[in-house]
């Protein structure tokens, strides 16, 4: 299937996506959702565009929102970038694990890294951060500081 055929694909089933996607060069689409409808696109591409491999989750940090970024690649080669996002004040995406069950590895580092919160994430070990980390210090943040290791999370929080 072409990177167009894709596009049109995902138009088609939802409007709401029109202007939302882009193709920046043969491959490789960036698709840009909303939280209330990134699980119904993503069982969508996964299912029946068929891209049956996760590659990664890369978080963002973007001011008054998070992101996450899922990386979904085809048989054929194509990596569909699915860009979702959730407010700062409430950061709280939904797991992926029933479609890919590695991906809870990446969901952990969402977790440690942004302190955001995974919806149906299972009970594990953390990733990447030591079990010794501070509470409260999610050192991918844009305001974190590494001189915040030597507050207590409430003293960061009053800051």
């Amino acid at each position: 299937m072409s990177e167009e055929t894709i596009q049109k694909e995902l138009e088609n089933k939802f409007s709401g996506l029109k202007g939302k996607i882009t193709i920046k060069r043969k491959r490789r689409i960036y698709v840009d959702v909303t939280d209330d409808i990134f699980h119904n696109v993503f069982a969508f591409i996964v299912k029946d565009l068929k891209f049956p491999i996760l590659c990664t989750i890369t978080g963002l940090d973007e001011g008054e929102t998070f992101g996450a970024v899922y990386h979904l690649a085809s048989e054929d080669g194509i990596v569909l970038n699915l860009k979702n996002h959730v407010p700062r004040a409430n950061p709280v995406f939904r797991t992926i694990s029933e479609y890919f069950p590695g991906g809870i590895i990446y969901e952990r580092e969402l977790v440690d890294m942004f302190g955001a919160k995974v919806e149906g994430l299972p009970p594990g070990p953390r990733y990447p951060l030591p079990d010794g980390w501070p509470d409260g210090q999610f050192p991918l943040r844009k305001d974190w500081k590494a001189d915040m290791l030597d507050k207590k999370p409430e003293d960061v929080k009053n800051e």
